[in-house]
């Protein structure tokens, strides 16, 4: 079937005018959710797949795109869920060596090896899937089109064609997303407008861990990551990712301080590691791995200023264990304290956590949910929190750790 007034992103579907409806008839029933059977992206989701609903993954090349949502496939598919995993990027004999790796599959998925829009209209249409992955958005194009695949126009129109069966058909469409080397999706900007939930595959393609974060979503709270680490048999959750992030801490040296940082409704506990030395270079080097390069510079006037402490002549560099990047200004705290525990050379004790914005006159400013931050230490075995004084001003006391409350960054650093 034909799909399209091609190149002006409309359907040729006419529809019966639409009545305005009063906002007390309209129902507000939860919408039915469909369970990937894998928590972590559950969770990223807002509580499982919405039927009817477009999402679109994206991530680096050889990041784990394509295996989480095989992965996904092969567990709506055992659920007796009808799947199409369409692909225009990989032949059917490819596709299921790499399926091969990763378990059994149902017969309730079915392949297509296909780039063309019209004829992946007309499959969708015969086999009214439940859930169709369209691996990637970028090979789909319009015949009638003269762009080349992959450009604005192409990508426009097969993102409108999917938008539109997905409503109208109540199937789940997702749809890969190539990006950029600066990191978003290629292709227009609309293309995250239109879709319900965007998702980002982070992660270095070397190392073993990735991360899920949802950066837009419709039918849940945005900014919630979800942990998985790539192993042979495809990508397998990470439970707990605080523990993770911990791993491998060194005892006793200076320069490494454990803070928290909240993602989305969950906190993640992180290594923040600070190395500074003296330069031999006229000008000194700074440099910060997975957080704000400026934002550590800031910190670090901040202390020269309220501190008096000579870093000018010193090369400087901060580095969030375990591959995440964070840019809350929560860990501010962490950044100034493991700085100043390597510029004096003394170790901050291993059993200790701290977390706060610090501001451009040395205040440490409360932050948000500071009674989940301190459960979670607790929950790790943290004896001693340093927070800001005004956070824990009207919350209950917890048994089994210690907090304390910190007005400036100096009296943070004089605990050191």
């Amino acid at each position: 079937m034909p799909s399209a007034a091609r190149g002006n992103g409309r359907g040729v579907h006419k529809k019966m005018p639409s009545a305005p409806a009063r906002l007390s008839e309209v129902s507000i029933q939860e919408e039915s959710r469909m369970l990937t059977h894998m928590e972590e992206l559950d969770r990223v989701l807002g509580g499982g797949i919405v039927p009817g609903s477009l999402t679109l993954v994206g991530g680096d090349p050889g990041i784990g795109k394509s295996t989480l949502l095989l992965q996904v496939c092969r567990n709506l598919a055992g659920d007796g869920r009808s799947v199409l995993y369409i692909s225009g990027e990989e032949s059917l004999r490819q596709i299921k060596i790499r399926a091969n790796r990763l378990g059994e599959f149902s017969d309730n998925l079915q392949l297509l090896c296909e780039t063309g829009l019209a004829t992946v209209e007309e499959t969708i249409r015969s086999v009214t899937p439940d859930v169709v992955i369209i691996d990637s958005i970028q090979t789909m194009y319009n015949e009638e089109i003269t762009a080349a695949p992959g450009s604005v126009s192409q990508v426009r129109e097969a993102t409108n064609v999917l938008l539109q069966l997905a409503k109208g058909m109540t199937v789940s469409v997702f749809i890969v997303g190539h990006v950029t080397k600066e990191g978003t999706v290629a292709g227009p900007r609309v293309l995250e407008h239109m879709v319900d939930t965007v998702l980002y595959f982070e992660g270095d393609r070397h190392a073993s861990y990735r991360i899920l974060r949802g950066v837009k979503n419709r039918f849940g709270s945005t900014n919630e990551i979800g942990v998985f680490e790539m192993k042979e048999e495809g990508l397998i959750e990470v439970e707990n990712p605080s523990e993770f992030m911990l791993s491998g801490k060194p005892e006793g040296a200076s320069g490494s301080v454990v803070s928290c940082s909240m993602e989305g409704t969950r906190p993640i506990l992180l290594e923040i590691q600070a190395l500074v030395c003296h330069s031999s270079f006229g000008i000194p080097r700074r440099q910060a791995i997975g957080t704000d390069f400026n934002r550590v510079n800031l910190l670090m006037a901040v202390l020269e200023k309220r501190l008096n402490l000579q870093m000018s002549d010193c090369d400087a560099y901060v580095n969030l264990a375990g591959g995440m990047r964070i840019v809350e200004p929560a860990i501010d705290l962490g950044i100034a304290m493991a700085v100043v525990s390597s510029f004096k050379n003394r170790a901050i004790d291993a059993r200790t956590i701290a977390f706060g914005e610090i501001g451009l006159s040395g205040e440490v400013r409360g932050v948000s949910m500071v009674e989940q931050r301190i459960a979670e230490a607790a929950k790790l075995g943290f004896t001693t929190c340093i927070v800001p004084e005004v956070s824990i001003s009207h919350m209950k006391r917890m048994e089994g750790i210690r907090m304390i409350g910190v007005r400036t960054v100096r009296d943070a650093v004089d605990l050191i």
